[in-house]
């Protein structure tokens, strides 16, 4: 143990990767989980994945760590488009554990349902799809967070980095030749200039495509609480 860690669990050299203070999840890839402190994807707090596009790869890279979560439900939130049951399918995603929640007329529809999902700790891991968020309502969806041991990945346009967050875990996605480029925008450690590519095979990402059906009709929002308490 380190001088910084023995005055304080959240002080880190300037040099090294933080220990993390959360649980965390193996990512599934060893250079990506090197790069993270506590070795993985924090769990109760708000990660921010900065997209430059959608569908560049982002549900491969977490698909490790959904596949990992025994069957806990996986709730996609205002996804930008309709989920696909066979595609999950053969991420390794049963069908069964996915709630997709479209929000209502009202624009803080999705961020007060991702509140209540967050608060109830009734889901394995939360995908939270926004194209803007004020701090104030990152900072509640992030206390929120913090109340269980949800994976909760709130998935934003790239020009959001320029924002302040309160997300300990913030990265940039940006699609490259046979994967992603993923830019360390924060983290609790030392800089990183030169972002770290990340191999993702083409073939598993399209070959269900063609095939795809999709997943049982959305929730809505309002209604999203009640229906996992039933379930």
């Amino acid at each position: 143990m380190t001088l910084s860690e023995t005055v304080h669990p959240s002080l880190w050299r300037a040099d090294q990767l933080a220990q993390s203070a959360t649980r965390c999840m193996d990512t599934g890839f060893a250079a990506l989980s090197a790069q993270l402190p506590g070795g993985g994807w924090p769990i109760g707090t708000l990660i921010d994945l900065l997209v430059q596009q959608h569908g560049i790869g982002e549900l491969r890279l977490l698909q490790p760590a959904l596949a990992a979560l025994d069957k806990r439900p996986i709730v996609l939130l205002q996804p930008p488009h309709e989920p696909q049951a066979l595609a999950l399918a053969a991420l390794g995603i049963e069908p069964s554990q996915l709630l997709w929640v479209r929000s209502g007329a009202k624009a803080g529809d999705a961020l007060w349902a991702a509140e209540q999902i967050l608060r109830s700790g009734c889901c394995g891991a939360l995908l939270l799809w926004q194209k803007q968020a004020r701090g104030e309502t990152l900072r509640r969806l992030h206390l929120a967070a913090q109340s269980g041991e949800t994976l909760f990945c709130m998935l934003r346009p790239l020009a959001a980095a320029q924002d302040a967050s309160p997300a300990p875990l913030r990265l940039s996605l940006k699609p490259a030749a046979g994967g992603i480029d993923i830019g360390f925008v924060k983290r609790r450690g030392p800089q990183r200039d030169t972002p770290l590519f990340l191999p993702l095979t083409p073939s598993l990402l399209q070959r269900h495509a063609p095939l795809d059906r999709p997943t049982p009709a959305p929730a809505p929002a309002r209604g999203i609480l009640p229906a996992l308490v039933r379930g």
